[in-house]
């Protein structure tokens, strides 16, 4: 059934009919489907925050606010800021949109690494899920959950792997470039 929305979607964003606000319901439910199954779509994301641009009575905050999750999700990459722009100025002032500018804003400058976190707070983050879930993600990633609640996440020096790079440019592939600027 996803891979039938996803051609579906992308046979919807070819031509015209990419901007035909009838398409929205189909789009809304594909961004839901992203959010659900763990995929994302980019030029489907944009879509649907450029029809509610050009049809303002249509916009959804929930809709946006799944946009703007998934665009953060594919950091570091540009995504997020294409979203924010597409967004009318005075919808950033809207609660749950303001919120996700500040998260965004903290993962930007490195403001939201942790090497103990408090069980609660680790919870709110992952979106209240269950205890036994929690517990998945701790087992998961390696990390302890200490007797005062804390949970302490692996020293990340010790993950840091060192990679060797080579360059392979040679004085022909460049001479060109140097004869020119002479």
């Amino acid at each position: 059934m996803a891979e039938a929305m996803r051609a579906n979607v992308a046979a919807l964003l070819k031509g015209i009919d990419r901007y035909n606000p009838e398409n929205l319901a189909t789009l809304e439910k594909y961004i839901a489907m992203q959010a659900q199954e763990n995929t994302y779509d980019l030029e489907a994301n944009l879509a649907v925050l450029k029809l509610y641009q050009f049809n303002p009575g249509h916009y959804q905050t929930s809709v946006t606010l799944q946009i703007l999750l998934k665009a953060l999700t594919n950091m570091p990459h540009t995504d997020f800021t294409l979203c924010k722009c597409l967004i009318d100025a005075v919808k950033h002032d809207e609660e749950p949109i303001v919120r996700v500018m500040q998260l965004a804003d903290v993962l930007e400058t490195c403001h939201a690494t942790y090497q103990t976190i408090p069980l609660e707070t680790l919870t709110e983050l992952l979106g209240g899920i269950p205890d036994s879930q929690v517990k998945q993600w701790i087992s998961k990633y390696g990390w302890n959950l200490q007797n005062d609640g804390t949970i302490y996440v692996t020293n990340q020096e010790e993950n840091i792997k060192t990679k060797n790079i080579t360059e392979k440019i040679t004085f022909d592939s460049v001479s060109g470039i140097m004869a020119a600027n002479r």
